[in-house]
């Protein structure tokens, strides 16, 4: 990331080894880089749509803030990150919030999805995918979620190249309503919208951010 505004840049695919050195080096560090507060889009639609006793997967953790949150709504947590470094922050914060996370240190290549077996899957600024691993994520959710299961998703849009609040660099990684019409086709949409906003997420997303929200039913 460039310190001056806060991008991810990222020129070609990653590996597991290459994604892990290069989150190790984001995520070294004693601050929670993108806070400690659950995503506000996430808690609304938690709140809507996911209940107690739900088991919910987790996409790219990174050090807990929404996995935990979630865990102390009283649900079933499973989550993944590429980042060992991020997950031993997450185990830790887990702990201190006196609840429980089965997290796995994995990419969304090599993390072991299991079909029909999660309430909710939940992709929280996970824009670190190339368009072919965000088309190979999109397929795995599907199969993991049960019948009726909820995807809640959020990310950057195009504009938020004109930002610089937080993000990938790459247009290519950001998300367009159209683009991800094209990923849901085998979901039902229960919300897809662009909008702005100010974020307060730690110092890695504040500021005015350009962001797409997406809820879809399998």
């Amino acid at each position: 990331m460039d310190s001056k505004n806060k991008e991810v840049h990222l020129s070609k695919p990653l590996g597991f080894a290459d994604a892990t050195q290069f989150w190790n080096e984001r995520f070294n560090k004693e601050e929670f880089i993108f806070g400690k507060e659950p995503n506000e889009y996430l808690v609304k639609q938690a709140n809507q749509y996911l209940k107690p006793n739900n088991k919910v997967l987790c996409i790219a953790d990174g050090e807990g803030r929404n996995g935990v949150w979630l865990a102390k709504q009283g649900m079933q947590v499973v989550g993944f990150d590429a980042s060992d470094i991020a997950l031993a922050k997450a185990n830790q914060f887990a702990k201190d919030n006196q609840v429980v996370v089965q997290y796995s240190f994995s990419d969304a290549d090599s993390f072991a999805w299991q079909a029909n077996t999660y309430d909710a899957v939940i992709g929280i600024f996970i824009q670190f995918a190339d368009p072919q691993m965000r088309e190979r994520i999109f397929q795995k959710t599907y199969e993991a979620l049960k019948p009726g299961g909820i995807l809640i998703m959020q990310g950057y849009t195009p504009k938020q190249l004109e930002y610089k609040t937080g993000g990938p660099s790459l247009i290519d990684h950001l998300y367009t309503e159209e683009l991800i019409r094209e990923l849901t086709i085998d979901f039902e949409i229960l919300e897809l919208r662009s909008y702005e906003q100010v974020l307060s997420e730690g110092p890695r997303h504040t500021g005015m951010s350009a962001l797409l929200g997406l809820v879809a039913r399998k």
